[in-house]
């Protein structure tokens, strides 16, 4: 009895592929360059080349023969050497005086190669583009740690993003976005970031993005159930890192908390306090975005209990203080632990920000 051959297919893992088959799902931000000394950069390269080949036959030139029969001088060289880079060879008809190869090579050859650009040009920049993203992922892959995640970039992840990079600690190109739309993924990259297409409930993509090596994971989806699949995938990848989640409903808060959620923000139970309070004291609502936008006005910020301090009264500085935390927990101003600041004690305090300058923790 003969038995039926049986296949097991097993699908390839985004973590798994070299840095070139990436390309298209990890966009590295484009490097602004203009377009005059991109042409510059490829004309003095294109320079370069021709003067080697120029050394080279002159080093050789008792090798070489000319049909005139006078020897080979420093311009037959560069003759010589524009007619080979630009794949022209020789023909029947060839120039005989010095003034004619000098117009080949001042007029012609150039006129050549700009039919060659003009051909083939836009292929040659789309493979040299493709390498040059390879290598540039590749060189990330390498390098990033640290780094922190955004699963999602949607209005609540534009906003984080936002915030975070508003503190000013943070650079752009330490910013890794995931998302599955392309639209939202163009923006974040016209901002510096770094992008990887696909669905972030899939441990390849996080993987990808770096998140075994990050220091925070920001999670932003739309849906709950999509967010609680990503906190336990990332927090299984990485037991280390912080996550931040957001969720919609209330009642969703405990399952992230056993996903491994660090912490938790309730956007719709935020924003309906926030109407509610409106309806009654309004400037209310107008102090607390004051507090929450980090560019000017005032902003909440931490920052280490100074030596001088220690033994005081946290409501006796003059900075306007909110709490302070103590070995990871957090207590209100007004609690009995924080009559008496400590050593290694960290203070959340409200501070003036001016126009154009960074919240500093």
């Amino acid at each position: 009895m003969v038995r039926p051959w049986k296949f097991t297919l097993r699908e390839e893992k985004l973590s798994d592929r070299p840095s070139h088959a990436l390309v298209g799902v990890v966009s590295m931000p484009a490097r602004a360059i203009s377009p005059a000394r991109a042409i510059g950069r490829q004309l003095l390269l294109a320079l370069l080349a021709l003067l080697a080949v120029v050394f080279v036959v002159y080093l050789e030139r008792d090798g070489y023969r000319d049909v005139n029969g006078d020897g080979v001088s420093l311009l037959d060289c560069f003759y010589y050497a524009t007619v080979t880079l630009s794949t022209t060879g020789y023909g029947d008809i060839t120039p005989a005086t010095e003034t004619a190869r000098l117009v080949n090579i001042v007029v012609i050859t150039p006129l050549r190669v700009l039919f060659l650009i003009l051909l083939i040009g836009t292929t040659l920049e789309v493979l040299t583009e493709r390498s040059r993203q390879a290598f540039r992922i590749q060189n990330w892959r390498r390098r990033v740690r640290d780094h922190v995640v955004v699963i999602g970039f949607g209005t609540k992840g534009r906003s984080a993003v936002n915030a975070l990079l508003g503190e000013g600690d943070t650079d752009p190109s330490q910013v890794v976005v995931v998302d599955s739309d392309r639209g939202a993924l163009d923006v974040a990259s016209a901002r510096g970031l770094i992008t990887v297409h696909g669905s972030a409930t899939r441990s390849d993509v996080l993987r990808v993005a770096g998140v075994q090596r990050a220091r925070a994971v920001i999670v932003a989806p739309n849906r709950d159930d999509t967010a609680v699949l990503v906190t336990l995938s990332a927090r299984e990848i990485n037991p280390k890192a912080r996550i931040l989640v957001s969720v919609r409903e209330m009642q969703n808060v405990h399952l992230l908390k056993q996903s491994g959620a660090d912490q938790v923000v309730v956007s719709s139970e935020t924003a309906g306090r926030l109407l509610g309070i409106a309806t009654r004291t309004p400037r209310v609502v107008d102090m607390v975005e004051d507090l929450l936008t980090p560019e000017a006005g005032l902003a909440i910020a931490e920052r280490a209990v100074d030596p001088s301090e220690e033994g005081g009264s946290p409501r006796h500085l003059p900075d306007i203080v909110l709490g302070l935390v103590r070995d990871g927990t957090l207590y209100r101003v007004d609690a009995p632990e924080a009559d008496s600041l400590e050593p290694g004690d960290r203070l959340l305090y409200v501070r003036k920000v001016s126009a154009g300058e960074e919240t500093v923790s």
